[in-house]
């Protein structure tokens, strides 16, 4: 309780030294109010010009080619272009399209034009999604009017043109990879076709080396078990044909073929002994006696053999069976003989393929690492043509899509509410500036008054001087002339109100003025 009251008395002890120095609350009031009421009175009119605009990003062809082209985002071109719409070179245009730059001398005074631009454009969305308001404050109405139909202009401007540079840059550098992988892919042809033409021998068309090396030797087991199979055939047909020989009658004679001569069993001992007649008469004459004897055996044979067969072909056309046999047993030879003509083919194909795995297996040291090199080769035609394919059908989708922008745009722009040039003027807040002028003014005076008390102060209580001297004080001997202090004291005070009251009733003049203007406006255009 004892801080709070020494608290209060200190607080009470600034106050009393602030108010026996307000006069220099006067003076400062006098020095800055009536400069700072001259200045802010003195402010040139500013006109503010805007413009409301909605960014529609429905499009009626989007959905429709969604998956066939490649789409952007309207939403991050909006944004894109509204972050990037007061960079320099969009305020160099605006300066240059609304002649400002025309009222620069200098490149100082250029400069400056351009920071003025950025500070005073503003570019904000007012909450709803897309919607969009553009202002910019000038003394000249019809300016500022300009400056933002200029900056609307290259808003809209700017997204479209971008799009369109967007879409002709990508267009161009698909056509440039397209050209590139086109190259790189003929180069990966004509590898691998040099490769395949070099190793044709060992790498199949189809499959593995070792798939078809396998395919191989099954063929050619598959083809010994075939010849074994048709060799058991061929000998059961041997067997049945021997069989039917010895139970059809007692002759040796039979026919070679279906259309053969009749074959006895003279024809081996004939054939052999014209032979030796041959080699006999090479040496001999017809009448040596060799020759003769061989001549005469050869005629006595040949003389069995006719009768043989005339026997024969009386039996038989006396005996219908044996003629029915006889066109059994010729059946059977000619299958038999099938079946020789099949044995050979397929031992014609045994060799082959036993050849050809003979070939196999010189060269099955190599297979690894030619097989791994046409990996290698396949792996990189693939990917080239993989990487070929995706761009030409990127190519279309670029296509498609720049028709698509040239027909419907992504981005429409709709103005809710034009530029227009403002009749009455929208600043400065010329009453706030006031009230600004009015408060430094005292707060000034304030500040120095508790400033001086403080460097010069001057005892108000006994409790003082006993703090800064810590001797008792007995007792208070008033001044001698009080009253004269106290007429002097009053004077001032009425100085200072006076003065004060002057200062706020200029400040209520201005204030009711400005008023009184902001009414007339509201008046003559309402």
């Amino acid at each position: 309780m004892q801080d709070l009251q020494k608290t209060l008395e200190l607080v009470l002890d600034y106050l009393k030294g602030v108010w026996i120095k307000k006069r220099y609350v006067m003076v400062c009031s006098w020095l800055i109010c009536p400069i700072g009421f001259i200045y802010v009175a003195s402010l040139p009119d500013v006109y503010r010009s805007e413009a409301r605009i909605y960014v529609d990003t429905r499009s009626v062809l989007q959905p429709l080619l969604r998956g066939l082209t490649i789409q952007t985002n309207p939403q991050q071109e909006i944004a894109m272009m509204v972050s990037t719409l007061l960079s320099r070179p969009n305020l160099e245009i605006i300066a240059r399209e609304s002649d400002l730059d025309i009222t620069t001398k200098n490149a100082s005074q250029y400069e400056n034009l351009i920071k003025s631009l950025e500070n005073n454009i503003s570019l904000k969305s007012t909450g709803r999604d897309n919607l969009y308001t553009i202002a910019f404050t000038h003394k000249n109405s019809q300016m500022a009017k300009k400056v933002v139909q200029e900056t609307l202009d290259l808003l809209v401007e700017g997204t479209h043109g971008n799009s369109r540079k967007d879409t002709d840059t990508a267009s161009q550098f698909i056509e440039e990879q397209i050209a590139e992988y086109e190259a790189r892919l003929s180069t990966s042809e004509q590898r691998l076709a040099e490769f395949k033409r070099k190793y044709s021998d060992v790498l199949p068309n189809k499959g593995s080396f070792y798939q078809n090396f396998n395919e191989l030797e099954t063929a050619l087991e598959q083809t010994k078990l075939t010849i074994k199979e048709t060799e058991q055939q061929m000998n059961t047909l041997t067997n049945q044909i021997s069989g039917d020989k010895n139970s059809t009658d007692s002759f040796s004679v039979r026919p070679a073929d279906a259309t053969s001569n009749l074959t006895t069993r003279y024809d081996s001992r004939i054939e052999s002994l014209e032979e030796n007649l041959d080699q006999l008469s090479l040496k001999y004459t017809e009448l040596h006696p060799d020759v003769i004897e061989v001549n005469h055996l050869l005629e006595s044979l040949k003389k069995q053999r006719a009768q043989e067969i005339k026997d024969y072909l009386a039996d038989a056309g006396n005996n219908p069976d044996s003629e029915q046999v006889g066109s059994i047993s010729s059946e059977l030879r000619l299958e038999a003989k099938r079946l020789q003509s099949l044995i050979a083919s397929l031992e014609v194909r045994q060799q082959d393929y036993q050849s050809k795995i003979d070939v196999l297996k010189q060269k099955i040291d190599l297979v690894p690492q030619i097989e791994a090199e046409a990996t290698a080769l396949n792996r990189d035609y693939g990917s080239t043509k993989s990487k070929y394919e995706e761009l030409l059908s990127r190519k279309e989708s670029a296509d498609l899509a720049k028709k698509a922008d040239v027909s419907s745009e992504d981005v429409k722009f709709r103005v809710i509410d034009p530029p227009l040039a403002p009749l009455k003027p929208s600043g400065p807040k010329r009453i706030v500036g006031y009230t600004l002028v009015l408060f430094l003014g005292f707060a000034s005076g304030v500040a120095i008054a508790f400033l001086i008390s403080q460097l010069n102060p001057i005892l108000i209580r006994a409790s003082q001087l006993t703090s800064l001297t810590s001797y008792p004080v007995f007792g208070i001997v008033s001044h001698l002339n009080i009253e004269h202090i106290k007429k002097t004291n009053r004077t001032l005070l009425v100085v200072f109100v006076i003065s004060c009251a002057m200062i706020i009733s200029i400040y209520g003049s201005l204030v009711g003025a400005e008023i009184f203007q902001i009414n007339l406006y509201a008046r003559i255009f309402s």
